[in-house]
């Protein structure tokens, strides 16, 4: 029996290309792509929405930010392997159907508690849309010039959809509360579970080995402790509540790598770590969605809370970085043929380091301009560098395992979506209170509600009134713009490694190859 990978193989060399159904199930798969990636960062504009109706601590913030993308990345490798087995096709629908159902129950959370446990649940069944998607792409565009279009598009609908999260969110709460924002999943998803049986080829790879549910185990208790760890360093400080987790999951790590290098057929072949490229890729993208995600954080604060303008206008305002980062990510493929990878990508981040830079000055209620500039830098040099990236990691690995190898890469981004708000935002939060100095009038309790968050200063003030309540709003933006000085800077740092690394490890491939 002719295997999948032979299959595809054929199939390029017969060079048999796709009509209007390839291209149209294309479109159908990049609504859970963008519903999914959207989503990671939706809650940056709601959260100043959620942190007045739900009242949660600054812990719980992050949480309800990080719940979501945290189990999402812990199941990725787990979900994308079982559709490998399965069918991806399955999965697909599968996680479409619980994905809305979980996010109708989020969007009427009467606690910050329940809407996190949502966003965990979220999380399960994010995760089998997004190997899906990627997996059933590379089994539909059998053509080699068609995929590697195909992957572009999917790179640019993943990149942009995080930027879009902040657009949706702030259209969606200048009419409606906060959970609307989770309900823009059900008409979404409704025309996916449609078209999808009708247009979408199911596959799978036909020797998928078994399951192996003590690596599933492993794989979980490696992601969870770790960046539970990180959240407690970036809220708290250095301690044991910190580095037990971090050194927990660390272990469980070495053992799950062990495991894989022994089995026969192992759920990640680490093997694939051992080239260059491949990990050069999957840091490249971490990096750069830590520095997306986290730009996104605090700049969606900043405009509604220190600029003053609405949900909608902020969301607005990010519109211009929105369409570059989709332009950037196709703009780049031919591109790519011509120079290689080790050039086009540490150049594409030049324009993110020159974002991140004018954040870094960019503050006061004055400064929509500079940040609009800066978010339109940034999503140049992330389009570009993600669409790269991604497609190099996807052609290192055997399209028979399709479905686990684009888990990795999509692990990668949502790492760095949960790294981007707990470092990035933990390291903000320390400093917004750190520099926070609370005016006289202010009592005990408002004082405590207001070095909580921004947003807790931003309802003190409001409650206060007279000028007191100005002077401590005024003392709050202040102490959070200096916090996203330094924030914008170790972001800056994390852009030049992430060049570093590109022209370093990804030699002279070209992504397109």
């Amino acid at each position: 029996m002719m295997t999948l990978t032979q299959e595809l193989s054929l199939a390029d060399a017969q060079g048999r290309r796709v009509g209007w159904r390839g291209w149209a199930a294309l479109v159908v798969l990049m609504l859970p792509v963008l519903l999914v990636s959207v989503d990671n960062t939706v809650l940056s504009f709601a959260l100043p929405s959620i942190a007045l109706d739900l009242e949660p601590t600054s812990t719980q913030q992050l949480w309800i930010i990080d719940a979501y993308p945290l189990v999402l990345a812990g199941l990725l490798v787990t979900m994308g392997t079982l559709g490998d087995r399965f069918g991806r096709r399955r999965m697909l629908l599968v996680g479409a159907v619980g994905f809305a159902a979980v996010s109708a129950l989020a969007a009427f959370a009467p606690t910050a508690a329940w809407l996190i446990a949502a966003r965990a649940a979220m999380g399960v069944f994010g995760a089998m849309l997004m190997p899906s998607t990627l997996s059933l792409l590379r089994s539909i565009f059998t053509d080699r010039d068609q995929r590697r279009l195909a992957i572009a598009v999917w790179a640019s609908m993943f990149s942009a959809g995080s930027a879009l999260g902040p657009i949706v969110g702030g259209v969606l709460l200048e009419h409606f509360s906060w959970g609307s924002v989770f309900l823009m999943a059900v008409p979404v998803l409704v025309p996916l579970l449609i078209l999808a049986p009708l247009l979408v080829p199911e596959s799978r790879d036909p020797h998928p080995g078994r399951i192996d549910p003590i690596s599933i185990a492993l794989s979980m208790a490696t992601m969870i402790p770790v960046v539970y760890g990180i959240k407690e360093l970036a809220v708290h400080g250095f301690g044991v509540s910190a580095w037990l987790p971090v050194l927990a999951g660390l272990g469980f790590g070495v053992v799950f790598v062990r495991r894989q290098l022994r089995a026969k057929s192992p759920m990640l072949d680490m093997r694939l770590f051992r080239q260059g490229t491949f990990s050069g890729a999957l840091l490249v993208n971490l990096l750069s969605v830590i520095a997306l995600v986290g730009f996104l954080f605090f700049v969606a604060q900043h405009l509604q809370l220190v600029v003053g303008l609405s949900p909608m206008h902020a969301g607005l305002a990010l519109v211009p970085g929105l369409a570059m980062m989709i332009v950037a990510g196709l703009a780049v493929v031919p591109i790519a043929k011509k120079w290689p990878a080790r050039i086009v990508v540490p150049v594409a981040l030049v324009f993110s380091l020159a974002g991140y830079l004018a954040v870094a000055f960019a503050t006061g209620p004055d400064s929509l301009g500079a940040l609009v500039g800066a978010f339109v830098a940034l999503g140049i040099g992330i389009g570009a560098a993600e669409t790269v990236s991604n497609e190099l990691v996807l052609a290192s690995a055997p399209p028979a395992k399709a479905g686990a190898a684009s888990a990795v890469s999509e692990t990668a981004y949502e790492l760095g979506a949960v790294l981007g708000t707990t470092v990035l935002g933990g390291i903000l939060t320390a400093l917004y209170r750190a520099e926070l100095v609370i005016p006289d009038g202010i009592p005990d309790a408002a004082a405590d509600a207001a070095r909580e968050t921004l947003a807790g200063a931003v309802q003190v003030a409001g409650d206060v009134g007279g000028s007191a309540g100005m002077a401590l709003q005024e003392a709050a933006a202040h102490a959070f713009d200096a916090g996203v000085t330094v924030t914008a800077l170790i972001g800056a740092g994390l852009v030049v490694l992430a060049g570093v690394i590109a022209a370093t490890t990804l030699g002279g491939s070209r992504s397109t190859s």
